[in-house]
């Protein structure tokens, strides 16, 4: 099987100033051609599980690598970044020739500043090389902005089944779904339904609670004879694009009559959760670092919901360390904050010195301000650092600096890399997570790079780009009414039109 490769992904906070370039691309590291397959093609990526799929099926492969391209989650993409990337696509399948199918693996929440559907943009261009028959199967985040563009450009699809994610996953399903199509063994029909929902993060986790519930009954439904597979698909919180809200997918063997019937049925049991998908657990930050200095021993998580870099904020929120500062914590507190200018600063003192700062609150002037302070500068550190996060294996602060600050530890970068939520920014100034009291994660929900040091969570409801309260944000494209930002009582799947792909 002659099958092309091209991974572009970058999930869109549309609540988020900050754009993103080619360049924020590259701080993941962008690959292209011969270099795609050994940068992507081990670990925890979507690649990784596509070539697995392959050995496991002793398929007779020959790839043909076009782009590997990460961004993580942040503002808007720049429309010369979106046509960079549709140039690369089509100039890869242009060379490429003659192939049997398109492995296209994306993120399907990213927007640019003139096209809210880049992933809609990224495979017409691809259709415009193929033609309407060679098939493209993309591995998509659970958290992707569906639109129609997206849906009827796919012979096939596979979400995130997990909440945190396993990429590698979603990529081995991917991969078996397009070696069925590329052998004949399944002819794909696709069917799918928009919910007119938004939920905040706070109940994203597939371990427990309503979204196992949902995320269950998709599992549930393709041990279904003919079922090819299901996906749910509630959309992050902070996307507002024409086509927002949640959607169910499902994909059976020609069976399109079943195939819509699912769809409808698991978008019907997402509905029926809603008022649980909307429990609130997070608490004010000053209750919270007041709950994590009180508690017993052990690493007391606190998450920062406002601030989550994983959602697309900016790093550089200063609600909890002020309120760090502020209470005095007694034991060690570690905490990132994204802020170029403070890190400047840090290097011209150097090691040693004891410098007064405007820490953070520059990238996201909206919600966030500066917090004067003076800090001992305790390390200085830079570049690329190694570390398995969610399918990437390194990531670049640039320029980093370690702070002190009464027992608080700053680690203050230029760029966002992966802001607190990983133990290799502290160990990469030979700190040890474990020997600390509080670290502030920038994240709702990926908490598992810490799970072996965590003795409680403590969600804190801090406002940001990425807040819970999802009615504060001014919304101009999501369409209405959806809720709960309206008076939405009933809703059905039979109140909105039949959406299919049937091929």
């Amino acid at each position: 099987m002659r099958i092309a490769i091209a991974e572009i992904g970058q999930e869109t906070c549309s609540f988020t100033p900050v754009r993103t370039t080619v360049e924020t691309f590259r701080q993941y590291g962008l690959y292209e051609g011969a270099e795609v397959i050994p940068a992507r093609g081990e670990g925890s990526g979507t690649l990784a599980g596509f070539l697995r799929a392959a050995r496991e099926e002793a398929v007779a492969l020959d790839p043909v690598p076009i782009i590997s391209a990460w961004a993580g989650a942040g503002g808007m993409l720049t429309d010369d970044t979106l046509a960079f990337f549709i140039d690369k696509v089509v100039r890869g399948l242009r060379a490429a020739g003659p192939i049997d199918g398109f492995f296209f693996s994306l993120h399907g929440a990213a927007a640019a500043e003139s096209e809210p559907d880049v992933e809609g943009a990224l495979l017409s261009a691809a259709r415009s090389v193929l033609g309407p028959d060679v098939p493209i199967v993309a591995p998509l985040d659970h958290h992707a902005g569906l639109t129609e563009r997206m849906l009827t450009q796919l012979h096939g699809l596979v979400g995130h089944r997990t909440q945190p994610h396993q990429p590698d996953d979603t990529g081995y399903w991917a991969a078996k779904q397009l070696f069925a199509i590329l052998r004949g063994d399944i002819r794909p029909t696709m069917a799918w339904r928009r919910i007119p929902m938004l939920a905040h993060q706070e109940q994203f986790l597939t371990a427990h609670g309503p979204m196992k519930e949902w995320f269950d009954h998709a599992r549930r439904l393709e041990q279904q004879p003919r079922v090819v597979s299901a996906s749910p698909f509630p959309m992050q919180p902070w996307l507002d694009v024409p086509e927002g809200g949640w959607y169910s997918v499902v994909i059976t063997d020609n069976d399109p009559v079943l195939a819509q019937r699912l769809a409808d049925e698991l978008a019907a049991h997402a509905w029926s959760l809603r008022e649980r998908f909307w429990v609130f657990e997070s608490i004010p930050a000053a209750d919270a670092v007041a709950q994590a200095i009180a508690a017993p021993r052990g690493l007391v998580l606190l998450s920062d919901t406002g601030d989550s870099v994983f959602g697309g904020a900016t790093g550089d929120s200063t609600v909890i360390l002020r309120e760090l500062v502020r209470q005095a914590v007694p034991d060690l507190a570690l905490v990132t904050v994204v802020d170029a200018e403070s890190t400047r600063q840090a290097w011209q003192a150097g090691v040693g010195a004891t410098v007064d700062l405007l820490l953070g609150g520059k990238l996201d002037t909206l919600f966030g301000a500066p917090l004067a302070v003076r800090a001992e500068v305790l390390g200085l550190g830079e570049g690329f650092i190694q570390a398995d996060v969610i399918g990437r294996d390194t990531y670049d602060t640039g320029r980093r600096a370690l702070l002190g600050i009464g027992n608080v530890r700053v680690v203050v970068s230029e760029h966002v890399g992966v802001g607190g939520n990983h133990p290799s920014i502290y160990r990469s100034f030979g700190l040890d997570p474990a020997q600390a009291k509080i670290a502030v994660m920038k994240t709702a929900s990926n908490f598992q790079f810490f799970r072996d040091l965590t003795s409680a969570i403590i969600r804190v409801d801090s406002a940001g780009p990425t807040m819970s309260h999802l009615e504060q944000f001014t919304w101009r494209h999501v369409p209405r009414p959806i809720y709960p930002l309206d008076d939405l009582p009933h809703w059905s799947p039979g109140m909105s039109p039949v959406s299919h792909n049937y091929r």
